[in-house]
């Protein structure tokens, strides 16, 4: 009896072995026979363009420190819409990695009778001097953000950025005779964070902010400690995907910063210079994405 119960379990055993096997033969035939789901790009692009105009909130400058403090508004009539222009290519890898590259002209040109004796790095632009105040702050910058979300259709990255400021101030009286010009050029660090929503059927809302604040020597693109400058660059878009790989899009953008302190000398400079601005851009755009 004893026998014939270790033989029966035996037998039992080696059946749900056997069934065991062919079972786990049966899931990996059909895992096989099952289509292999497409593999996620390794490589995405996109190209962005935007047009629209710069409207001057606030924008202040002293050159020199027994420089005036010139309201570029009030006493050069920066008053004006301004061409805007964004040009922005994106390459993202693994889909959630996305490396960008950004140029965006800006460049004003105002004219204006001097409402006061003007002092621009000691050299004094009397009350009445026809001027032609130029401020040229065109920028590129690179950068990286890390999209924590996992779907396609939506996105919200953070990463870093490094920008190169090429800065160029000029005041010119119309006779040629009296002159001032700066001109910068320097790295920006930055942190920047983005993200874009699904709406419905096809409308999403997407926003992007950079900025960094820094009194650091060599980060904020001087070797003089007393230099503290800042930039904030943040905008929200609204947009339609109207073909399968074409955005349009309505984006109001705010940017703003500057710097205050002393830089480099130079020989018609003490390096002193305060300059703050703030701007309002709000352009049309359209962006072409690789992928669907």
């Amino acid at each position: 009896m004893q026998r014939s119960t270790s033989f029966a379990c035996v037998i039992t055993c080696s059946v749900a072995l056997a069934l065991g096997a062919a079972l786990s033969a049966a899931h990996v035939s059909a895992q096989a026979a099952e289509p292999t789901p497409p593999r996620e790009d390794e490589f995405g692009l996109r190209a962005t363009a935007e047009i629209g105009f710069t409207a001057v909130l606030a924008h202040e400058i002293t050159l020199g420190g027994d420089g005036s403090r010139i309201d570029y508004v009030n006493d050069t009539n920066q008053n004006n819409l301004y061409l805007f222009l964004r040009l922005q290519v994106e390459l993202d890898i693994w889909r959630q990695h996305i490396i960008t590259f950004l140029y965006q002209p800006l460049d004003i040109t105002s004219q204006a009778n001097a409402p006061r004796d003007l002092t621009i790095d000691g050299l004094v632009f009397p009350e009445g001097t026809p001027i032609q105040a130029h401020y040229g702050f065109p920028f590129f910058r690179l950068g990286w953000a890390f999209d924590v979300l996992t779907g396609r259709d939506e996105e919200l990255a953070f990463g870093l950025g490094l920008q190169l400021r090429n800065a160029t101030i000029d005041f010119r009286s119309l006779d040629g005779s009296l002159s001032r010009s700066r001109t910068d050029v320097g790295p920006v660090p930055l942190l920047r964070a983005r993200g874009r929503f699904t709406i419905q059927a096809g409308w999403f809302f997407a926003f992007e902010v950079d900025g960094f604040w820094s009194p650091i020597p060599g980060l904020n693109g001087t070797d003089n400690a007393l230099v503290e400058g800042a930039i904030v660059d943040a905008s929200v878009r609204f947009g339609w995907r109207f073909l399968p790989h074409v955005d349009g899009f309505l984006n109001v953008r705010y940017l703003a910063g500057g710097a205050d302190g002393t830089g480099d000398e130079t020989p018609t400079s003490d390096g002193f210079q305060a300059n703050w601005l703030h701007f309002l851009n709000i352009s049309l755009g359209a962006t072409f994405d690789t992928r669907p």
